[in-house]
C-alpha cells in the first residue's frame, strides 16, 4: 500500500488531474468541469462492505453547474452517465491511491439502476464504492466494484460490478 492519505481535499484531486499526485503515466482524474467531486472523505484497501477497499466522496452541487445550462434548457437535470463517470473516476483513483502503476480506464459496468434525479435546488452528492475484487498480477491491474450515489442522503444511482483498469501503455 502507497504511503497515501486517507482523505483527500479539492487541491488534491487538482493534482492528481494535473497527473501530480501519483507520478506521471499514473491513475488521474480528468480536469474541470469533468471533475466529478470536490472532496474524497475517505478511501481505503482493505474497507467496504467486502473488506477489499472503499472510496466515499463528495460533490456539490450548485445551480451554475455547466451541464444545467445544456441538459436540459428549462428543465436543468445533471445528466446521469456524469454520475456513472464519477463513480469510475473514484475506482480509478482508488487504484492509484493503492500506489499500482498505469493509467486508469473504464472496462465496463454490469448493473445501472437510476432512480432519481440531480437537479439545481440538491445540495450534495455523495459517492459511495465497494470493492469486490482488486487485482494486480504481471498482465492486469484491475479493481471491480459496487456503487451507490446519494442526493441529499437519498440514494439515487447504483450500479452493480463496474470494471475500471491500469494500464502502462
Amino acid at each position: 500500500m502507497a504511503d497515501f492519505p486517507s482523505s483527500f481535499d479539492r487541491d488534491d484531486l487538482l493534482k492528481c488531474a494535473r497527473g501530480e499526485l501519483f507520478g506521471p503515466g499514473n491513475a488521474q482524474l480528468p480536469a474541470p468541469p469533468m471533475l466529478m467531486m470536490d472532496r474524497i472523505t475517505d478511501i481505503s484497501g482493505d474497507g467496504g462492505a467486502h473488506g477489499k477497499g472503499h472510496v466515499v466522496a463528495e460533490f456539490d452541487i450548485t445551480p451554475d453547474l455547466w451541464f444545467f445550462d445544456c441538459h436540459f434548457p428549462g428543465n436543468p437535470i445533471m445528466p446521469g452517465c456524469l454520475g456513472l463517470d464519477g463513480l469510475w473516476q473514484l475506482t480509478g483513483f482508488n487504484l492509484g491511491w493503492r500506489g499500482w502503476q498505469g493509467r486508469g480506464y473504464a472496462l465496463g459496468v454490469g448493473e445501472v439502476k437510476l432512480t432519481g434525479m440531480v437537479r439545481p435546488d440538491r445540495k450534495m452528492l455523495t459517492y459511495k464504492i465497494d470493492f469486490t475484487k482488486a487485482i494486480q498480477t504481471r498482465r492486469l491491474t484491475m479493481g471491480v466494484a459496487d456503487g451507490i450515489v446519494e442526493a441529499d442522503g437519498e440514494v439515487i444511482y447504483m450500479v452493480k460490478d463496474m470494471k475500471v483498469a491500469l494500464s502502462e501503455s
